[in-house]
């Protein structure tokens, strides 16, 4: 019979490193329940103000928690990770980090908000607008093979620090196992998030979940895959949408003009200030490639769901 296990939690790790002692082993079917730290781990609480951002330590940013080895994993099998559940721990905070994001050039200063995610549905970014709540992981990986001990930030086809936030409940991802076992590890876990995470950082929130896992023996995938189990935006359909294009040979440089567009209208329309609107957009506002087939230029378009707006 498929068992239940609770992931310990002073288990974490900062890079990928497949030396690693393991954190826990599980066979094939079984579930496991985790309680994941924020991304800083902890060196951002309730109470902080923007000035901790100009000292984190990064060392232990990213904790992540494993590695958990799946008995049988081999490489060129595909582990199959299902979301059964993941809930926040009520409270989280996002933050303009100087040096990262989209538009670092645009916003040189250290910003940080704190959110109350206690209302379980949505949290209040002003009193007019309505953030919905929908947690996900934004890293979960298998260790890559190698000497190397990358930090965590950037993904691979192993996975990693995807930060796609439709692998949520009810959604199943699948990864190509790299190294005997797996060693699977998640965290870095976010309350809500545009695609995109313009501004680098989703609402970053300790976490809950549930994981089962499963085995694909013999089968190969080339990088992470995943299903969605319906609508990729239930929370924010209904209302409508605004969005701006940025049109480029650079599909990069595209990007940052529709955002530098999108930052321009909600800051103009809803009366806020630009690291205001960048922030939203982080949280609310979805990139999409809309062109990449009529040479010599590209689109990528910023939609902004208006159902945010009371």
């Amino acid at each position: 019979m498929p068992g239940t296990h609770y992931f310990p939690q002073d288990k974490v790790h900062y890079v990928w490193d497949n030396e690693l002692s393991l954190a826990l082993t599980i066979t094939p079917g079984d579930t496991v329940v985790y309680h994941t730290r924020e991304v800083s781990d902890g060196q951002i609480t309730p109470d902080s103000t923007a000035e901790v951002l100009q000292n984190l330590d990064w060392d232990r940013v990213y904790p992540l928690a494993g590695p958990l080895a799946v008995e049988g994993a081999e490489p060129g099998d595909t582990l199959e990770v299902e979301v059964l559940d993941i809930h926040t721990e009520g409270w989280g905070w996002t933050a303009v980090i100087p040096g990262f994001g989209l538009l670092a050039d645009d916003f040189p200063d250290a910003y940080l908000k704190i959110f109350d995610l206690t209302n379980g549905d949505y949290t209040l970014f002003k009193d007019n607008i309505a953030i919905p709540i929908e947690p996900f992981f934004g890293t979960m990986g298998v260790c890559p093979a190698g000497p190397e001990k990358p930090v965590i930030m950037p993904p691979g086809p192993f996975g990693g620090n995807m930060d796609t936030r439709h692998i949520m409940r009810g959604s199943v991802l699948y990864l190509p196992v790299q190294v005997a076992g797996g060693l699977f590890s998640c965290g870095d876990a976010h309350a809500a998030q545009g695609d995109g995470e313009v501004c680098v950082t989703g609402i970053e929130s300790p976490m809950y979940a549930t994981l089962r896992f499963n085995l694909l023996k013999g089968r190969s995938i080339p990088a992470p895959q995943f299903q969605t189990p319906g609508s990729l935006t239930p929370k924010s359909e209904g209302a409508g949408w605004y969005a701006t294009m940025g049109v480029n040979p650079d599909l990069m440089q595209a990007a940052k003009d529709s955002l530098r567009a999108m930052v321009e209208h909600i800051s103009t329309t809803y009366s806020m200030e630009p690291v205001e609107a960048y922030v939203l957009a982080s949280l609310v506002v979805d990139l999409k490639v809309s062109e990449v087939v009529d040479q010599p230029n590209w689109i990528v378009s910023s939609y902004l769901p208006l159902s945010i707006f009371r």
